[in-house]
């Protein structure tokens, strides 16, 4: 990677029915249906809303050959309806899905971890992608690696870019290039370490292959926008994504605006920036820069601290040589930048993305937003967000939520908002949020409390990656959930008056 300015990752273009990524063309959006896929008509109203928010591409989850096979009356009925939409089936577990639903749709995405392989079934599927112009995503999820790679490689980015080469070196056997690959986590220190290992691994091999960008079960409201936007915005400075999706636990469309947010953001980074020491970062490892163990925020004490503010058009570069070259390689560091956006969640969107990859490569020691226009408690808390999205400073619940899809089992978002509104003044604690077990257990592996469909009405919950109780009802799971916090003695009531975070 160029640390000096920014350049686009040269890459392959990718068709997707009428969309194509990669090459020249300018970073693409997306989002996915969380209707029941058999449900033909819900499942269509949805993915035209999606497209008249402005994303071009949707995914739908075909768990099952009879989803699978329903691709093609959504298909037909979109078309109808006078929809150029590109659409994406989502595989797991079962191949002959994949078979059907590259009959219908524009691009199949499987999951290396979950996806058999020893009979020749990539090898078919791939034939079967180039006779119909259909694309192939490569999408390795943190949370399921094969158990093959895990117990060589743990739960690590490493052995997510062992599981996504393994079968991109496939496809480059095949002479087949329409792959697009990702690499998602719900922790942005991994996701981001994933996909910048990924490149390291493509390059080294000749491969230019797009790439799509996004956090897992970030979660809602103005936290779940920051989450996204740290990890995208750290890859999107560096060149790296052709299309992304931003998941929240809200409406899919709700995902358009903020992924646009970001692209607009990013489409331009003008500037060339000396940078002296380049040996002193180093992106596919974590270390912190400075002695300052505790990350702090512009209303705090800052004796100590050089501000460093960003003036030009690309802050992420800027700031990054400007730390690189301090005398004192060590000197704790603020990283400030005014922002003159309207509303919060455009100023909260646009900081994270530009100064959250700072954070998060341990190169920043604290964060300083000038926003005119909104009051100091209304940016402290953004900033809170920010370090915590970047995951050095924790200072209330994290919520590892999965957006939803058709293979989820019950109301998340309204079930979301009740454990938020039960639980958020909890203070360091990280929930997850689950939909279903696909990949729910794994992504939220970092999460000490776990709540995750089971089946219609039934709640499974986790203290960590055990499993404590199976199969409750829904109406009992959250009264359950919150003695297991308790019993575990990681709970406390809410101060008097205090307000829950919504």
């Amino acid at each position: 990677m160029d640390l000096t300015k920014f350049r686009r990752r040269p890459t392959c273009e990718v068709r997707i029915g009428r969309v194509t990524i990669g090459g020249r063309y300018p970073v693409a959006v997306q989002s996915m249906t969380n209707t029941d896929t058999n449900d033909t008509a819900a499942s269509v109203a949805q993915i035209e809303r999606i497209d008249r928010a402005g994303g071009k591409i949707v995914r739908l989850t075909a768990q099952g050959r009879r989803e699978g096979e329903n691709l093609a009356n959504i298909v037909r009925q979109l078309r109808a309806d006078g929809y150029d939409t590109a659409t994406v089936a989502d595989i797991h577990f079962v191949p002959e899905v994949a078979a059907i639903a590259a009959q219908y749709v524009d691009k199949v995405r499987i999951n290396p971890g979950n996806y058999r392989n020893e009979h020749g079934e990539f090898e078919a599927l791939i034939e079967q992608c180039r006779q119909r112009g259909v694309a192939l995503r490569i999408g390795v999820n943190h949370g399921s690696l094969a158990k093959r790679v895990f117990d060589r490689w743990g739960d690590t980015p490493q052995g997510m870019v062992v599981s996504a080469m393994e079968f991109l070196r496939i496809c480059r056997e095949h002479d087949f290039d329409q792959v697009v690959v990702s690499m998602k986590s719900s922790n942005t220190r991994v996701m981001v370490a994933a996909y910048r290992l990924l490149v390291e691994a493509m390059d080294a091999e000749g491969m230019h292959y797009p790439i799509h960008l996004g956090v897992t079960e970030a979660g809602n409201g103005l936290e779940g926008r920051v989450k996204s936007a740290v990890g995208i915005g750290a890859l999107l400075a560096d060149g790296i994504g052709d299309t992304i999706r931003v998941s929240l636990t809200e409406a899919p469309e709700n995902e358009i605006p903020v992924a646009r947010m970001l692209v607009e953001h990013f489409a331009s980074r003008p500037g060339e920036f000396e940078v002296l020491h380049p040996e002193r970062y180093s992106p596919t490892a974590y270390r912190r820069r400075s002695h300052v163990t505790v990350p702090v925020v512009h209303s705090e004490p800052l004796d100590g601290f050089r501000i460093l503010e960003a003036c030009s058009g690309n802050p992420t570069a800027e700031l990054r040589a400007a730390i690189l070259n301090l005398e004192q390689p060590d000197e704790p560091v603020v990283v400030r930048r005014r922002y003159e956006e309207p509303t919060l969640e455009a100023v909260a969107v646009k900081a994270a993305a530009d100064l959250g990859p700072l954070l998060l490569d341990g190169l920043a020691d604290g964060i300083w937003i000038d926003a005119p226009g909104f009051d100091e408690a209304q940016i402290r808390d953004v900033e809170l967000m920010i370090l915590q999205a970047a995951r050095v400073r924790f200072s209330h619940t994290e919520y590892i939520a999965c957006p939803s899809c058709g293979r989820t089992l019950y109301d998340i978002e309204k079930t979301l908002a009740d454990i938020k509104a039960r639980t958020s003044h909890l203070k360091n604690l990280r929930i997850g949020v689950m939909g279903c077990i696909v990949n729910g257990p794994g992504e939220m592996a970092d999460a000490d409390y776990g709540y995750v469909g089971a089946g219609p009405g039934r709640i499974t919950l986790y203290k960590g990656r055990e499993v404590i109780v199976r199969n409750i009802p829904q109406e009992e799971a959250l009264d359950r959930l919150i003695e297991l916090i308790r019993e575990n003695g990681d709970w406390t009531d809410a101060p008097s008056g205090e307000p829950l975070r919504s």
